[in-house]
């Protein structure tokens, strides 16, 4: 007898598939409850994903909600039936999408402290399907919110997240020149490195998954992230500067607690910087990525990266360690390796129930680079088309990378990890330096010299002040363990001097990567040489592209007041430090080096200094 196998068959059917690309705002709020068969079933998470880059969830519900309807008169008899039939339809359709956006966004509905959308929604269900699981789904939303205000839960919250750490202290005149002052009496209890590696590390991965599973996606969108620096945005995407701020409280520990001690030997200094490798080691294990390119970021900066003779007396493992670790956040094919291993750990199951509960879910991932994504998304397509059309094709690209974040934040919920108070103190409590004691700091520790052959052989692109706050604020760092944030911030890094931006991702459909270059058409990332901070932005550059073109758009994305273009000079920055000019009216797409990242930066020129100046002679 033929097996088994050669009686089963496979059987296909086409079905028919319609999606709106285009359309006006009012056609896309109808598709929301058309209940069409044949409707993309991505419409309608696409739009509640994304809807805050063209409307307010506010107008949603007005279209959305009807009036509550009249008293029921006596059942007539005759020809209302149908009309009976097409009004449950309605309502069961927006009763459906209620439901998903209640379940997928519900803090689209925070608005203490009536959450006045939210009562809408329960009077509407309360009538229209009530007892229903949407009903529930909406009264357990209420409860919680007006839990959120619970003076105890307020109480317990420190216990969880301990802040970032101190803020850096300026030089008391009488220390070594550079090493900041101790403000008040020392600190009593362990510091943090007196905790063992797995402490802190779990330490770490606990406030990385609680902030990250807190992240509200739609903060992350490209229309909404790039406006966090125009006036009075301070409270735009608080989810998002929560993460940057820890991302930047783990780089400030790594640098405080290396290079804050005066009067290490090099060996000394050396045990520490061993034990951070250790800790970056235990965070990939633990499948924490944020933690991981917050460290590999510090110890590859410029103030603790400098340090020869520290780098020199470090064992031969951990330094190997080091190399492998940094090779996970590798520039190479847009970050490739680092998608790939993200990719990978995403897809493996839960460990299995036999095992220790210690071992974790997650993974947490470096919100980085999805932020850049998004940047990179939101620069290269438009919002709206010709004939003042939205592009909801562009959102459907949007969502594909939020619906992403949404799966990696119900994994992070499964890390079985809990607080160690002592360790969180430790955190709180370590030293911070700016960037610029940082530096100042290194450089007493280890006078300059022609050169650190001791330090690892890592490709090096950018400093400390290039690297760090601007990656998870920006986009993502051009650096091959490049991170978000800057040490020098104890509450957020947004605004701090120096950093460098991201390099973003993306998986849309031509939309040109950065360090890719199509036939017509690249994004490149252009920052300004300034005291306001050297923070990159995403401008798309075509082949008909001449310099004083790509210059005033630059100064525009920066919010330079009365920009003039031919007041700057561009230069592309190239790798080892290096910077090539770009001639005026030249076509910056062909004078560029292709080869390089799209990295540019732009100076002020000499003759264009403010009246009243000396030029330098």
């Amino acid at each position: 007898p033929l097996p088994a196998a050669a009686d089963t068959f496979l059987h296909y059917r086409t079905s028919k598939v319609r999606a709106l690309r285009a359309a006006r705002l009012e056609r896309l709020m109808r598709e929301l409850v058309s209940g069409d068969r044949e409707q993309d079933p991505g419409f309608v998470p696409a739009f509640l994903a994304t809807h805050h880059a063209f409307v307010s969830t506010a107008r949603v519900l007005r279209f959305l909600l009807p009036p509550p309807p009249p008293p029921p008169p006596p059942p007539p008899r005759g020809k209302t039936e149908g009309h009976d039939l097409s009004l449950n339809k309605n309502l069961r359709a927006v009763v459906s999408v209620l439901g998903s956006w209640l379940r997928d966004h519900p803090q689209d509905f925070r608005d203490p402290p009536a959450h006045l959308d939210l009562g809408r929604i329960r009077d509407f269900l309360g009538w229209a399907a009530p007892g229903g699981a949407e009903a529930r789904e909406a009264e357990k939303l209420w409860e919680d919110f007006l839990e959120e205000v619970d003076p105890e839960q307020e109480e317990e919250q420190p216990v969880v997240w301990a802040g970032p750490p101190r803020a850096p202290q300026p030089a008391r005149p009488d220390s070594p020149e550079g090493f900041p002052e101790e403000e008040g009496p020392q600190r009593e209890g362990p510091e943090l490195l007196d905790f063992s590696v797995d402490e802190v590390a779990e330490q770490l991965t606990l406030m990385d998954a609680k902030l990250f599973s807190r992240v509200r996606p739609c903060e992350c969108l490209g229309s909404v992230w790039s406006q966090r620096d125009r006036p009075g945005a301070s409270g735009v995407a608080p989810t998002v500067r929560a993460t940057v701020a820890q991302f930047n409280a783990v780089t400030g520990c790594v640098l405080g607690s290396v290079l804050g001690v005066p009067g290490l030997a090099a060996p000394q200094r050396a045990q520490r910087i061993e034990k951070w490798i250790r800790i970056a080691q235990r965070c990939r294990e633990l499948r924490n990525f944020s933690s991981l390119r917050a460290v590999l970021s510090a110890l590859q900066s410029n103030p603790i990266y400098r340090l020869k003779r520290s780098w020199g007396a470090v064992s031969r493992e951990p330094l190997s360690t080091f190399r492998k670790l940094s090779q996970i956040f590798s520039d190479e094919n847009n970050h490739l390796s680092s998608r790939e291993i993200l990719s990978q750990v995403q897809t493996t199951g839960d460990p299995p129930a036999r095992l220790p509960s210690k071992l974790p879910s997650g993974p947490v991932p470096y919100l980085g680079t999805f932020l850049t994504d998004l940047v990179m998304l939101d620069t290269a397509l438009p919002d709206v088309l010709e004939g003042d059309l939205i592009n909801f094709e562009k959102r459907r690209k949007e969502w594909e990378i939020l619906a992403r974040i949404q799966q990696l934040q119900r994994r992070c919920r499964s890390y079985s990890l809990r607080p160690h108070p002592p360790v969180l103190a430790a955190l709180r409590a370590q030293r911070q330096l700016s960037e610029e004691q940082s530096y100042r700091v290194s450089r007493v520790i280890e006078p300059p010299a022609a050169s650190c052959p001791s330090s690892p052989s890592i490709r090096r692109r950018i400093s400390l002040t290039k690297r760090l706050s601007a990656k998870l604020s920006r986009e993502k760092s051009t650096s091959p363990g490049g991170s978000p944030g800057d040490p020098a911030s104890p509450s957020s890094s947004l605004d701090l001097p120096g950093p460098r931006a991201p390099v973003l991702p993306l998986s849309s459909p031509r939309a040109p990567l950065p360090g890719e270059q199509s036939s017509e058409a690249r994004v490149i990332r252009v920052s300004i040489d300034n005291d306001h901070g050297n923070l990159y932005r995403s401008i798309l550059l075509t082949s008909q592209d001449k310099a004083p073109a790509v210059v005033q758009r630059a100064l525009e994305k920066h919010n330079v007041p009365q920009p003039r273009a031919q007041a700057y000079q561009l230069f592309q920055v190239l790798p080892g430090d290096r910077e090539f000019p770009i001639p005026d009216n030249a076509n910056v797409f062909y004078a560029m080096s292709p080869a390089a990242p799209g990295d540019f930066v732009l100076r002020r020129k000499e003759g264009a200094r403010p009246a009243g100046s000396v030029p330098p002679t």
